[in-house]
């Protein structure tokens, strides 16, 4: 993959003017394939109901993931039903504290990736949000370092990603929450190196509605610096997508 640019934790990127967030675009979807309950075409129909213009279906995947092709050739076989823009992306999780990413073995057909933090990186592997708990009660990690190793791995799994395909980053801090740090332990330097990172590669954060991530706190710090951002459900079922409650409070 090579080695990660340096620039990713400088901080010297100029912040753009944060353009107002489109919500008649959902940027994360789920399907039968994976995480989700419905096909592509029920979704395509429920996002054509909700008065969308455009959907990005992303997948979780993985190193075992065998069902790619079949996942793109149903996307393509929907956009010729459709005048709704249909993008091909998926979900891929950040496994190493150097920011490596659980890539299927092909990646020629995605046109975007999702980059998640899930669990924590650590260098023995990714542990669960229980684990993670479970050594803070012990001391052996505080909020504070817990916060730092997610969001730097997170910038790095950007910059890995973004050398590939579009990139867009899931349920940001959503971790946190998880093991039940509030973000007020990420500290306005570390969140200065998200927003660098994020106009560096280019990485469109997603406002998550199903997870209420990020917080309004971070939505706001993030906007103020410049990062652009895309509305995403995450839905899992067809019901869900392109329909906003969180979003419009934020």
């Amino acid at each position: 993959m090579g080695a990660e640019r340096e620039s990713v934790m400088d901080g010297t990127t100029l912040a753009a003017p944060a353009a107002a967030l489109e919500l008649r675009a959902d940027g994360h979807v789920h399907t039968g394939f994976a995480a989700g309950r419905d096909s592509v075409g029920v979704i395509v129909s429920a996002a054509d109901l909700a008065g969308l213009t455009s959907v990005t279906f992303a997948d979780q995947m993985g190193p075992d993931t065998t069902w790619l092709p079949a996942y793109a050739d149903t996307i393509r076989r929907a956009r010729r039903r459709t005048e709704l823009n249909l993008r091909i992306a998926a979900e891929i999780e950040v496994v190493r504290p150097d920011g490596w990413l659980a890539w299927p073995a092909d990646l020629g057909c995605l046109e975007a990736v999702s980059v998640a933090v899930s669990r924590l990186p650590l260098a023995d592997g990714p542990v669960t949000s229980r684990e993670v708990r479970a050594l803070l009660a012990t001391g052996k990690l505080t909020p504070e370092q817990v916060a730092e190793i997610a969001v730097t791995a997170t910038i790095k799994g950007m910059d890995r990603a973004s050398r590939y395909a579009p990139a867009q980053l899931a349920r940001p801090l959503g971790l946190l929450a998880q093991v039940g740090i509030d973000d007020s332990a990420v500290t306005p330097e570390i969140l200065d190196a998200l927003a660098s990172a994020c106009r560096l590669t280019g990485t469109a954060v997603e406002i998550s509605e199903a997870w209420r991530s990020p917080s309004p706190r971070v939505v706001a710090m993030l906007r103020e610096a410049g990062v652009a951002m895309v509305a995403a459900s995450d839905a899992r079922y067809a019901g869900e997508v392109g329909h906003w409650q969180y979003l419009r409070r934020v």
